[in-house]
């Protein structure tokens, strides 16, 4: 059913993902598909790396570790903006369709008052895109 699998990943916080990794990780061996985990980054040194190079060999380490953790195929798409915050739902967009995913596994967290203010990525992602999204709450 899905080909594709791609899951956003925060290199700064990957910890807080772990189920979301795990469930990705599941649904490639059931649908016998690929992940590609997806970053983005700016453009200036910051927290995991101090260039846009070093960035992507970092994204790509961790996606070859899930890969061999989990007994998948993995790729590795970072993105390179100027501002990652502001940008982040034109850029996963835009990545969804580079990469040709299906299927967007995402972790999100329990709701809070500020989702009233600000839309959620994966809601903003089932409105850009044609790929179906999996949200993955982590616990607290």
């Amino acid at each position: 059913m899905y080909k594709s699998i791609m899951i956003p990943v925060d290199l700064s916080h990957a910890e807080k993902s772990q189920t979301a990794l795990a469930v990705a990780a599941d649904l490639a061996a059931h649908y016998n598909a690929p992940v590609t985990y997806v970053a983005t980054t700016a453009n200036t040194p910051g927290a995991v790396a101090r260039t846009p190079e070093e960035f992507a060999d970092k994204l790509a380490t961790f996606a070859k570790e899930q890969g061999e953790l989990h007994g998948h195929r993995t790729a590795a798409h970072s993105i390179v903006s100027h501002d990652p915050t502001s940008d982040l739902d034109k850029k996963l967009a835009g990545a969804v369709s580079d990469i040709g995913a299906d299927l967007i596994v995402m972790a999100t967290h329990i709701p809070n008052m500020a989702d009233m203010l600000l839309p959620s990525h994966g809601g903003a992602l089932s409105r850009h895109t044609d790929a179906s999204i999996f949200l993955v709450r982590h616990s607290a």
